[in-house]
């Protein structure tokens, strides 16, 4: 897999730049730690002649003391490198998972029903993670290398020119080799990372659903399933770092040959009296520093194939792009909306159309109750107003007063505030009430919640709360009951006061008691509003102005609730002859 630099490039340049100064004191660092690196074997050099010529122990004393200050002022600055090339690191990955978190909450459901959170979870944070050395210090460090491993040979040039060329060819044939070996591990450690994405969505998935797994018997096949695909990942692991380790032996054979080629080097020298003991000490540690950037280059490169792998699924995902395109803006005034949807048609998969040339005329203001069977379109002609997905033909128009606006023209982050939506399967989320009742905006003050939990029959449970709006929640709602957390959600739409209210089955699992409840927040909810009720209940479609029965996405049935229930032959009046719940279940 042959990964182009620019990639590698742009991102750096995309996630560095905000932290510039930051990365060059992390640079001035790493260059001092290279200097220093070269100058203490002098010292030891110096040390070592002046010890074999006799020379006076107070000379000595000074070399060992500067030798002492120079190595402790090194260890130093490799800590302060350390400490600042984590802070870049930790800096830059927080800021990429925030902008893959932020690009994958924008993407349209399509996407987020062909991948679990678990997969996801990976692509953010694992991915990411193996991009944390790359950010904090591969270009730094390679470049830093680079330059000690030049140094170190133009240094072992002047102490010889036969020394330097040895060493030299021996560095050129080492690099030659690593780069040849650059990037053989690349695709398999995508595949480690695809595999690791895989096990993780299979957990979430099914440690989410442990009551039906035991419940029904299936704890064998589950644990079969995370057998095989933990050996999957665990193959895919060992063929990445099997491509690893192929460097990494290789580096080593061509380390024991550099460390042959200065011992014979340095002994002839030495023999022929053309350098002193003190230099065949320096050119053996010099050819022995040569190993510490070569080392690091080779991890460097290690790390570049593991980014390079992070990278192209980074990518991958930075590249999809939703099919929900933003509208340019469309202002919508205030009050009850009016719906049109004029020839609307749609499938989850296009070759499979789940509403067909769908068309009808909602007036502001006006209360509808939609029926019909499982599968019928109800739930996805909702999901079409909320723009969770786009009709592939016709048209959805929101009306407010004698001007309809195409739903594509409002903004995406406007469709909220004039729909508003409660499912019999509430979210909440761990977090402070006030939090979860607001989604989190701030500048609903706690009075308009408090009047609002006062209206829906709230305020005594809010009493109860330990810590009033501040007390937090556990994850799904731990310790509510079912009517509570159906009642937060009404909350909710209140807050929002939006035109368009849609209530999908949001009675259907209560007990009577707390159904009377839900029912007078229905009541308030739906007054001076449009409002489309999806129920299986009688009493929930009373309220309704007209009555629309879908069945096969097509409408079935559509008029005036009173007209309907006087027309025995309608199939409405027969629902209600036979018992709604029975016939629609």
């Amino acid at each position: 897999m042959n990964i182009p630099l620019a990639q590698y490039w742009d991102l750096l340049v995309d996630y560095l730049r905000v932290q510039r100064w930051r990365v060059a004191a992390l640079a001035v660092l790493l260059f001092g730690n290279i200097g220093l690196q070269l100058l203490n074997p002098q010292l030891m050099r110096w040390f070592i002649d002046t010890a074999s010529s006799g020379s006076p122990l107070d000379r000595l004393t000074l070399v060992g003391a500067l030798f002492f200050v120079l190595a402790l002022a090194q260890q130093g600055v490799s800590v302060l490198a350390t400490y600042t090339g984590e802070t870049v690191a930790w800096r830059a990955t927080n800021l990429l998972r925030y902008d893959l978190a932020r690009h994958c909450l924008h993407l349209d459901m399509s996407f987020h029903n062909t991948r679990t959170p678990g997969e996801l979870i990976e692509r953010i944070d694992g991915d990411v993670n193996t991009l944390s050395n790359f950010f904090s210090q591969f270009v730094i460090r390679l470049v830093g290398n680079s330059i000690l491993l030049l140094g170190i040979l133009c240094l072992l040039f002047l102490i010889d020119w036969r020394v330097g060329l040895v060493i030299g060819v021996f560095v050129a044939i080492t690099m030659m080799v690593l780069l040849r070996l650059r990037n053989i591990s690349v695709p398999h450690w995508k595949a480690s990372s695809e595999a690791h994405a895989a096990l993780f969505g299979f957990l979430e998935e099914r440690l989410g659903g442990t009551q039906d797994i035991r419940s029904n018997g299936a704890t064998a096949y589950v644990m079969r399933r995370f057998y095989e695909l933990i050996r999957t990942a665990w193959r895919a692991d060992l063929r990445a770092r099997w491509m690893i380790n192929i460097m990494i032996n290789s580096t080593f054979v061509l380390f024991a040959t550099g460390s042959t080629a200065a011992f014979v080097s340095s002994s002839y020298l030495y023999q022929s009296g053309l350098i002193t003991i003190g230099t065949v000490y320096l050119i053996f540690h010099y050819t022995e520093m040569l190993m510490q950037p070569i080392q690091q280059i080779t991890q460097q490169l290690e790390d570049l194939q593991r980014a390079g792998a992070g990278i192209v699924r980074v990518r991958e995902l930075t590249n999809t792009s939703t099919r929900l395109l933003d509208g340019p803006g469309a202002a919508l005034a205030p009050g009850a909306l009016g719906v049109e949807f004029d020839g609307v048609r749609f499938g989850y998969d296009a070759a499979e159309p789940v509403i067909h040339d769908l068309s009808f005329t909602l007036r502001p203001g006006t209360v509808i109750g939609l029926l019909g069977r499982t599968g019928s379109g109800k739930t996805t002609l909702t999901r079409l107003l909320t723009r969770l997905y786009d009709a592939s033909h016709g048209s959805i128009r929101l009306a407010a007063g004698d001007s309809a606006i195409d739903i594509r023209q409002l903004r995406l982050a406007d469709i909220p505030r004039h729909v508003g939506m409660v499912t019999q399967n509430v979210q909440l989320f761990n977090a402070a009430v006030r939090d979860n009742l607001t989604f989190f905006d701030q500048s609903i003050p706690d009075e308009r919640i408090l009047a609002v939990l006062h209206e829906l029959g709230l305020i005594e449970w809010f009493r109860a709360l330990p810590d009033g709006l501040d007390t937090v929640l556990a994850s799904g709602g731990g310790g509510l009951s079912a009517g509570e957390a159906q009642l937060l959600a009404f909350t909710r739409i209140f807050l929002k006061d939006p035109g368009l209210v849609i209530l999908d089955e949001a009675s259907s699992r209560l007990d009577p008691a707390t159904e009377q409840r839900i029912e007078r927040a229905i009541d308030r909810l739906v007054e001076g509003r449009t409002a489309i009720i999806i129920a299986h209940r009688l009493q929930t479609v009373e309220r309704a102005d007209e009555i629309m029965i879908l069945e096969d996405g097509r409408i079935h049935e559509y008029g005036s609730r009173r007209e309907l229930a006087l027309d025995q032959d309608s199939r409405f009046a027969r629902l209600l002859r036979t018992g709604l719940e029975e016939v629609l279940a």
